[in-house]
């Protein structure tokens, strides 16, 4: 499901995300940003990097500081304090044609066509308009709207008119795609669609960035997540990392209940019916289980289970943060 302009002229780029992170160049490098309203930092010091072709997700709950983030990672408004590149550059303004931006308050015209709302936004980033309309009649077609091209956007349902708005940020070939919870509000089979457009896109080289309050779309998704609450960002990097920070737990079921093999089990075990709970040990499971079957444990069932990406947020950002972002994906799904 290609939307990059490489592909809109029958060129397959290739995915930059094969590449480690560390080795590609940063599409974008944010250091020390602060900004405050009426005296109050909604931004506290934030520092962000993101390598090229990555999908790089912002989450936190509402208010955090995730859409005043973004704006100034984009120059559409600046620091009080930091810096902040795109591409290299300090002033993301001059490179507005690598940049597709969507933003968490959805607008188009009523009035306009689907097709001609396309080419307007592209025309907005430099692409002519009859280019804007041939492209975008091709994506609307391979999005499964082509039927809609000649509708007003007020004729849309709700999710379709989303499609058009995000079809309109792509339509000129960005480098740079920056999405403000672009899930709020979709159904499941939209959100599954943007999921693949998100990866489509990555898959090209495309750099993606977005922000959301719901962790499930940042674990599925994202290379790398910045996680933000009261303004500031406790952690920013990979998913793996995050998740790492907490020990890997191991679920064990075994038929004898006491032995010497109690020994080899962590300080921390903790029995729960007919299973036994602990961290997995710095050392691994396999000295374990030496242990285990050596003592005669008879060992009916073991799993390890590694942290997920809300246990990470947890240990990271704190119950409250937790709790506000819980509310939050709620809120959104009532």
């Amino acid at each position: 499901m290609a939307v990059s302009e490489q592909n809109l002229s029958g060129n397959q780029a290739e995915g930059a995300s094969a590449i480690p992170a560390d080795l590609r160049p940063l599409a974008i490098e944010a250091r020390g940003l602060v900004k405050s309203f009426d005296g109050t930092r909604a931004v506290d010091g934030v520092d962000i990097s993101v390598p090229e072709g990555a999908i790089y997700g912002i989450l936190g709950p509402n208010g955090a500081g995730k859409t005043t983030t973004l704006r100034m990672l984009l120059g559409i408004i600046d620091p009080d304090e930091g810096v902040r590149r795109v591409f290299g550059h300090d002033r993301p303004h001059d490179i507005g044609r690598l940049i597709g931006y969507l933003p968490e308050e959805r607008g188009l015209y009523p009035s306009m066509k689907c097709v001609e709302a396309i080419a307007f936004m592209g025309a907005l980033r430099g692409l002519p308009l009859k280019e804007g309309r041939k492209r975008g009649a091709e994506l609307l077609e391979r999005h499964g709207l082509g039927h809609a091209a000649g509708r007003q956007i007020r004729q849309l349902s709700k999710g379709m008119a989303q499609t058009v708005q995000l079809l309109g940020t792509l339509v000129h070939g960005p480098r740079l795609v920056v999405l403000d919870e672009p899930f709020s509000g979709l159904d499941a089979i939209n959100q599954g669609k943007l999921e693949m457009m998100i990866r489509a896109l990555a898959d090209d080289g495309v750099t993606v960035i977005f922000s959301t309050h719901v962790i499930h779309h940042a674990e599925r998704l994202c290379e790398g997540v910045a996680i933000i609450a009261g303004g500031k960002v406790p952690y920013a990097g990979s998913v793996e990392a995050a998740r790492d920070r907490i020990p890997a737990q191991v679920r064990l079921e075994t038929r004898a209940r006491e032995g010497a093999w109690l020994s080899f089990l962590p300080p921390e075990t903790r029995r729960n019916g007919d299973f036994l709970h602990f961290p997995l040990p710095a050392s691994g499971i396999e000295p374990l289980l030496k242990g285990l079957i050596e003592g005669e444990a008879g060992i009916l069932s073991l799993s390890i289970e590694r942290a997920g990406l809300h246990d990470a947020f947890v240990a990271i950002a704190g119950e409250a943060a937790a709790r506000a972002l819980q509310a939050d994906s709620e809120g959104a799904r009532a």
